[in-house]
C-alpha cells in the first residue's frame, strides 16, 4: 500500500493561523520534510507534536526527493512544509509532486496561509485579476522580465528579499513610471506588521528611511488601472 504525500500549509507569522487539520496531519504522519527543521521544530513544539524530520529545501530537493519517494512507496506518510506559507509557492515542492505523480502516489493538499494572497486582499488594488511572479531574477533576465510586465493590466504580485527591495522599487519606478501605485507589506500577521501604500516614488522615499528587515510582498497596480477605477 502506498503512503500519502501531504502538502501542509503553515502560518506565515502568527502561529495561531495554523488550521486544526494541519495540526492533525502533522501529528499523524510518519515523517515531516521541512525547509528548515529548526524553524519547523518551533511550530511543532508549540502544538506538542513530536515527529521525525528531514530537511527538504531548494539546495537538496533533487537529491532528497528520491529518498522521500522510496518511503512513500514503502507505505510511509510524508508531510512537506516550508518555513512559512504554502509549499510550492516560491518554496520547494514542485519537483517532489511531479515525482510522486509519476509513481501514482496519493497527494493531499492541506490549505492555509500564503503571503501573497494575504497582502493582496489588504492592498486596496483590484483583486479580481492578478498575476503572481514570485521573485524577480536578481541579475540575468531582470530587465527583460520588468519590460515584459510593464504593460500587464492585472495586479502584479512579487516577493522580495530585504537586501533587494529598494532596488526593485527603484526598477519599478524606472521601467513602469514613478506614479505606478504599489503596496509594500512586511512581517504580515506578526507583531511588527507593516504595510506601506502609494505611488512608487513616495513609497520608495518612505522605505529609504527604514532598515529593511524580513521578507517583503510587493503588490503593484496593473498598467492603466488608475484610469479605469
Amino acid at each position: 500500500m502506498l503512503g500519502t504525500l501531504y502538502l501542509v500549509s503553515t502560518p506565515i507569522g502568527n502561529l495561531e493561523d495554523i488550521t486544526y487539520r494541519a495540526v492533525r496531519i502533522l501529528s499523524s504522519v510518519d515523517l515531516i520534510a521541512a525547509e528548515d527543521t529548526r524553524t519547523t521544530k518551533i511550530l511543532l513544539d508549540r502544538f506538542s507534536i513530536s515527529k521525525p524530520m528531514v530537511s527538504y529545501h531548494s539546495f537538496n530537493e533533487r537529491q532528497r526527493a528520491p529518498e522521500l519517494i522510496n518511503k512513500l512507496l514503502a507505505g510511509q506518510s510524508v508531510a512537506v512544509v516550508s518555513d512559512a506559507g504554502t509549499p510550492g509557492i516560491s518554496d520547494p515542492a514542485f519537483f517532489l509532486v511531479r515525482a510522486a505523480l509519476e509513481k501514482a502516489i496519493p497527494i493531499v493538499p492541506i490549505p492555509g496561509p500564503a503571503a501573497f494572497t494575504t497582502a493582496l486582499v489588504v492592498s486596496g488594488l483590484p483583486t479580481d485579476r492578478f498575476v503572481f511572479e514570485g521573485f524577480l531574477p536578481p541579475k540575468k533576465g531582470r530587465k527583460t522580465k520588468l519590460e515584459s510586465l510593464r504593460s500587464e493590466s492585472r495586479t502584479i504580485i512579487l516577493y522580495e528579499s530585504p537586501h533587494r527591495v529598494i532596488r526593485t522599487l527603484t526598477d519599478i519606478s524606472t521601467h513602469w513610471g514613478g506614479n505606478r501605485r504599489v503596496v509594500v507589506a512586511r512581517e504580515l500577521t506578526k507583531k511588527f506588521e507593516e504595510i506601506v501604500r502609494g505611488p512608487v516614488l513616495s513609497v520608495l522615499q518612505e522605505m529609504s528611511k527604514k532598515t529593511p528587515k524580513g521578507e517583503y510582498v510587493l503588490v503593484i497596480e496593473g498598467a492603466n488601472v488608475s484610469k479605469s477605477i
